[in-house]
Parts: C-alpha cells; sequence; structure tokens
C-alpha cells in the first residue's frame, strides 16, 4: 500500500493482517499440530490483506474476499498437483499468471485481488510434491481469508465513502441551480464540480468500471455530467446577450432533467424515463427553424443563434444522462435511447459485454494485455529459473517478481535496488537473531506476534527497503517455528530475492520496457487520426439536405479507439513523475476533443438547424474547407505526438464576415470552430513537450 493513502489506514490495514495472519498460525501450529495449515493460515491474510489492493470499504473488502476464497482454493489445488515438475509448474504459471493479471479489464476490484491469488497458486507449486498435504493446505487457506474477512469486518473497520452516484447527484443539483438560474452559480464552482467526477480523483471501489450496462451507463453519465457542467460554465462566461425565450425553456428542462436524475441516484427511486428532454430539443429546434426562415428583420443576430447552438449542445449532454441514467435504473432503456452508436451497449446481454470488453483488449495495443503478458513471462520464467537451480524457497523468486515488478523497467530497477537493499538489512538481522537464539522456539514465537504488526505498517509507510527488511525478519521467525533454521536461511532468501530481481528487471527491459509512454503515444495517435476522417463525414451530412434524416458518419472505430486511449491514459498517469518526463503533452485535451468530435457527428445531423437547399457562397466554402482542413490537421496532430516531425500548422480561416444563418448552418460554424481551438491548443502542447527532446539531439521523440 502506497503511502498517500494515508498513515491511519496503512496502520488500521497492518493491524488487521497481523491479528488475521497470528490467529490462524499460532492454534494450527501448536494447538492442532499441523505446520503445514498453520504457513498457509499465515501467507493468506499477507496475500489478500497486503500483496493484494483491494478497493473500498471494509464491508465490500469483506465481500470481494469470501468470492476470492473459491477461486483461491482451486488455484491452490492446481499447485500442488502441478508440483509434480519444474516445467508443469511453470507452463501452470504462464496460463495462471497471464490469466490473473489479466482480469483488470474487469475493474479495480479483480485487478485487486489478481496478486494474492497468484501467491496461493506460487507457494503450492514448489517441492516437495505431496498431495497427500492438500487437505492442510485448503484448511489453512480457508482460515487464513476467514479470519481476514472477519478482521476486515469487526476490527477497525474502514468507513464508506461518498459513493459515485452521490457525488454524480450532488454535480446534478448544481447543474440544475445554473441551469435554472443562468449567473447564480460562479463558473469555478461549475468546474470544481465536475472535476469531482474524474475518475482519477475518485476512490477506486466507486469508478464504475465494469463491463456491465449499469457501470457503462454510470460511466457515459458521469463524463456528460462533467461535460454539462463545463458547458454551463462556458456559458456564464458570454457577454449579455438579447432576450432569448427559446433558450430560458430549453434551460428549464434541462434543470427539471438534472433535479430528477439527482433524485433518482440519491435515494433510488422514481427513476427517470428516456424522452422528456429529447421531445424538449426537438421542439426547441422546430422554433430555430421557425426564425430563422422567417422574415430577415426577425431573425436573430447571430449571437443568438450561436449561443442557442451552445445550449443545444448542453441540452444534449443532459440528454444523456436521462438516457444513461434510464439504462443504470432499468437496466435497458424503456425511453428512446438514439442515436444506438451512442448506446450501443443498452441492449446487449452482460455475456455478450464481457466478451466484447475482453476481445477489445486482446490486442498488442492495449496496456492491459501487455501487463498480463508482462506478468505471466516474468514468473513462468522465474518458476523455471527456481526450479532448474533447485533454489531452496524458491517461491520467493516467483514473490520477488510478483512484487517488484512496474509497468516500465525504470520503475522497477528502482523498487529492485530499494528492495535488495532491505532484504541485505533484514537478512543480517535475521542471520544475527537465528545464530543468537539457536532453536529457542519459545522466544521466535514470542518475536513473531509483535514483529508482524511492525512490519506490516512501517512497511507500507517507509518504503520498499522497510517493507523488505521486516518481511524478512518475520519470515525467519515464522519459519524457525515450523523447523530448524540456520542464518543459512536468510541467506538462502538473499539469493531468492536476487534472482527474482533479474529476472524481473529482464522481462521489464524485454517487454514493453517503457509501460504506457509510447502506447499513449500510439493510442492517442490512432484516435486523432480515427476522429478526424468524422468531421468532413459530419459536415458532408450537414451541407447536403435530404428527403430523410441525415446519416450521422459511423462513430464505433472511434469509440473503441477512445477505450484504449483512456486506458493507455489511466497507466500513463499512475506511473511515477519522473517516467514521464519530456511527454507533457496534454493528453487530456486530446480526450476531450475526441469526446466532442463524436458527441458532434451525433447530434449535428438530428438536431442541428436544416439546410433548405445545398449552401453556397463563401460560408459553403469555408466550411468544406475547414472540415478538410481540421481532418488534416488532426492527422498532421497524431504524427506529431506520436514521436514524428510534420510541418507547421497553417493559420485557420475565419468565418466569413458576410455569415449569414440561411447560408450555412449556425451549429456546424460554432462545432467547427470550437474544434479547430481545441486541436490548436493539443499542438502547442506537444511542441513544447518536444522542444527538449530536438534540443539534446534526440529528433524530438521523448521516448528514444
Amino acid at each position: 500500500m502506497s503511502v498517500d493513502s494515508g498513515w491511519p489506514v496503512v496502520v488500521r490495514r497492518g493491524v488487521r493482517v497481523a491479528l488475521a495472519a497470528g490467529a490462524g498460525f499460532y492454534p494450527l501450529l501448536y494447538a492442532a499440530d499441523r505446520p503445514v495449515a498453520a504457513l498457509y493460515a499465515l501467507f493468506a491474510p499477507v496475500a489478500l490483506g497486503l500483496l493484494s489492493a483491494v478497493p473500498g470499504s471494509s464491508r465490500q473488502k469483506a465481500s470481494v474476499l469470501l468470492r476470492a476464497l473459491p477461486p483461491g482454493l482451486v488455484l491452490a489445488s492446481l499447485g500442488t498437483l502441478l508440483a509434480v515438475n519444474t516445467w508443469a509448474a511453470a507452463g501452470g504459471m504462464l496460463v495462471i499468471g497471464f490469466l490473473l493479471a489479466f482480469t483488470a479489464v474487469g475493474g479495480p476490484r479483480p485487478a485487486g485481488t489478481g496478486p494474492g491469488l497468484q501467491l496461493f497458486y506460487i507457494l503450492a507449486c514448489f517441492p516437495p510434491y505431496a498431495p497427500g498435504t492438500l487437505g492442510d493446505r485448503l484448511l489453512g487457506l480457508t482460515a487464513g481469508v476467514l479470519l481476514l474477512v472477519a478482521c476486515e469486518t469487526l476490527l477497525l473497520p474502514e468507513p464508506a465513502v461518498p459513493s459515485y452516484r452521490r457525488r454524480m447527484a450532488d454535480a446534478l443539483r448544481t447543474a440544475a441551480d445554473e441551469a435554472a438560474s443562468p449567473g447564480r452559480v460562479p463558473p469555478a464552482t461549475l468546474r470544481a464540480a465536475g472535476a469531482r467526477l474524474r475518475l482519477s480523483s475518485l476512490p477506486p471501489a466507486e469508478q464504475p468500471a465494469s463491463a456491465g450496462r449499469t457501470d457503462r451507463a454510470l460511466d457515459q453519465a458521469g463524463r456528460s455530467v462533467r461535460r454539462l457542467l463545463n458547458q454551463l460554465a462556458t456559458l456564464a462566461e458570454e457577454p449579455p446577450h438579447v432576450a432569448d425565450p427559446a433558450s430560458a425553456e430549453l434551460l428549464d428542462r434541462v434543470a427539471e432533467v438534472c433535479t430528477g436524475c439527482a433524485h433518482y441516484l440519491r435515494t433510488g427511486k422514481r427513476a427517470p424515463v428516456a424522452g422528456t428532454l429529447e421531445a424538449a430539443m426537438r421542439h426547441f429546434r422546430a422554433e430555430r427553424v421557425r426564425l430563422t426562415s422567417g422574415p430577415p428583420a426577425l431573425v436573430p443576430p447571430i449571437a443568438v443563434l450561436r449561443r442557442q447552438s451552445r445550449v443545444m449542445a448542453l441540452a444534449e449532454s443532459a440528454r444523456i444522462v436521462e438516457v444513461t441514467a434510464d439504462i443504470a435504473a432499468h437496466g435497458r432503456p424503456l425511453g428512446p435511447a438514439v442515436p444506438h452508436d451512442q448506446f450501443w451497449y443498452a441492449e446487449l446481454s452482460s455475456p455478450r459485454l464481457w466478451a466484447r470488453r475482453v476481445l477489445g483488449n486482446i490486442t498488442l495495443r492495449s496496456v492491459l494485455f501487455q501487463n498480463a503478458v508482462r506478468t505471466a513471462l516474468g514468473l513462468a520464467a522465474a518458476r523455471l529459473v527456481a526450479g532448474t537451480l533447485d533454489l531452496a524457497h524458491g517461491f520467493w523468486v516467483l514473490l520477488a517478481v510478483l512484487t517488484l515488478g512496474r509497468t516500465t523497467v525504470g520503475a522497477t530497477w528502482q523498487a529492485v535496488r530499494r528492495a535488495v537493499a532491505g532484504n541485505v538489512v533484514g537478512a543480517l538481522a535475521a542471520g544475527a537473531l537465528v545464530i543468537g537464539l539457536g532453536t529457542h522456539t519459545d522466544v521466535y514465537a514470542a518475536l513473531l506476534a509483535p514483529a508482524m504488526p511492525v512490519a506490516f505498517c512501517l512497511g507500507p509507510l517507509l518504503g520498499i527497503a522497510w517493507a523488505q527488511a521486516g518481511f524478512t525478519l518475520v519470515v525467519a521467525t515464522a519459519f524457525a517455528q515450523i523447523a530448524p533454521v540456520t542464518w543459512r536461511l536468510s541467506e538462502a532468501r538473499m539469493i531468492d530475492v536476487l534472482t527474482g530481481s533479474a529476472v524481473g528487471l529482464l522481462c521489464g527491459l524485454l517487454a514493453w520496457p517503457a509501460g504506457a509512454r509510447r502506447e499513449v503515444r500510439r493510442t492517442m495517435a490512432a484516435l486523432l487520426h480515427s476522429c478526424g476522417g468524422l468531421v468532413p463525414a459530419t459536415a458532408q451530412a450537414l451541407m447536403h439536405p435530404s428527403p430523410g434524416a441525415p446519416t450521422p458518419a459511423p462513430t464505433l472505430p472511434s469509440l473503441h479507439r477512445l477505450r484504449l486511449a483512456e486506458a493507455a491514459y489511466a497507466q500513463y498517469r499512475s506511473e511515477a513523475p519522473a517516467l514521464r518526463e519530456g511527454t507533457g503533452t496534454d493528453w487530456h485535451a486530446v480526450l476531450i476533443v475526441a469526446s466532442h468530435t463524436i458527441l458532434g457527428a451525433h447530434r449535428l445531423p438530428r438536431l442541428s438547424l436544416p439546410q433548405t437547399a445545398e449552401p453556397t457562397g463563401p460560408p459553403a466554402a469555408w466550411a468544406r474547407t475547414t472540415a478538410e482542413e481540421l481532418e488534416a490537421e488532426a492527422d498532421r496532430i497524431a504524427a506529431l505526438v506520436g514521436g514524428g516531425n510534420p510541418g507547421p500548422a497553417r493559420a485557420p480561416a475565419p468565418a466569413p464576415a458576410d455569415y449569414a444563418p440561411a447560408s450555412l448552418s449556425v451549429d456546424l460554424e460554432v462545432w467547427l470552430t470550437s474544434l479547430g481551438r481545441q486541436l490548436a491548443w493539443i499542438e502547442t502542447t506537444a511542441r513544447r513537450a518536444a522542444e527538449p527532446a530536438a534540443i539534446t539531439g534526440r529528433g524530438g521523440h521523448a521516448d528514444a
């Protein structure tokens, strides 16, 4: 556990794990005379309590631990059977290592239990090959997990934090206040309310990260609420405008929908049924059409039309919240969920959604797949080396790979250096302890009880070196009670940790050594390229009127690339800041412009001002040229963020001065102008990030 979790949380966790480990170890060893069961009862709470980062309150953790017990018993049984020879154990480690690491596609909870479940197999797959001890092993694991569950529930329980639904309800209340009375809430307050919904600011247990319909709907709703709050803040910062009754009426409907969705999220009652805001938006569009197609003297000023376009865009964000709340409440939408591409998951079954999540990440471009492959190869190689060299207590080799491996080779090297230093100190202390105490089992028993809470509390607080030193002492005092030991136990642990560190470093060097730095470049570049193609297609759909409704550009490929880019960005943000030096491109802005592009491709063909005839003149020429230039700009910036060195940007042409609403949809003009500004900002940050690399002769490639 990291220090940033707060020392009270770390201390409470360490005390619970120490008590659960001791409560299983001592009775099974001294009262029941079952040393194998005692050893597994000691390691089970350590595996799931310390090695695993199970998120959530104590009640949530207890539920996750209980569900992890059956697969843990299966893994221990499989490890016991495959310990028959080195190759069988290493093959099993390769498969199990990949599957458990790849469970991160299911969200923080399965990802959190993965390392602990890995240890259940690791402990059992080493010699001696003793199927007859399987009963004791399963008994010890069961006792250890159940005792940890009891301690999580009863001893210093972690309080529950505000849920994601509650946070979203509070944000929607803020949005409703501003929509009902524009200017009532300061823009800074609106943006701050949206920032509190960023997944990076949420506890992992509260993030809607699973592949099911409910979590997908809540995730989409949260993004839309954040966008709605930013749109309201931008609208509030505009200069005073003339009276606009149509916009005021639509904002009232937005306020009502926000209030209704907030009530449902807070209480779980009176869930909204989508359709209310869709009808209001179509009425608003009809009113705009009536005003712009009437006598020229009655056509609103262009500033009002642009404001109406922004009001329509924020109403679309609120409509998405309404639809996703409907999906989350009823499992499937009861009202209209259009367009289909935007809510593609709403009609699919849970198995199909999970299959899409898994298959979508089985690609070399997925950081989750990369991490799973790296972990599996490292653990399998470590098991093969430990078995081939017949290392005593060889499971420490795999434990070193499991606990010291990081997503970048640089971070792994930093962890290894500290771990080796801690092990040297711990091994010297443990060796001196064994030499001094000899075979006095009762003294070891007395020392283990205080050693565990000290090691389990101070280690996470003070860093890897302290954690390794403390764990070495705990292991020495525990093993000394099970069988006679000498100072060579410390020597064996030192050799095993060094071997595991070397294997982990080698795998980190060979398998995606830069972590998410390069992958975030690739995925963001692919995302920009995909979204750039949507711009001319959307402009074409709006500028060429057809008898039926315009067909929006297909957006599912861009949505898939958006998900891969978000996963890469999440890992990138979790890596050490020093390892992200030189990659200062505003990746979050890339995700925003992608969402803006995809939403515009959905919204504009449905709800923008219609073209009664094919547009002509300077405005139409400007729109066609600008759409093509934005696609070219997106491709050029994609090459830049991908590490290339494309030519300079072309200054965008301003909208023509003789702009007339009848000659071109004002919604298209507002959308194109906004995209141009966002792309210009991304390029500014990308070129600024590339400058230090160019100065040092690295050709602008920050990952060289």
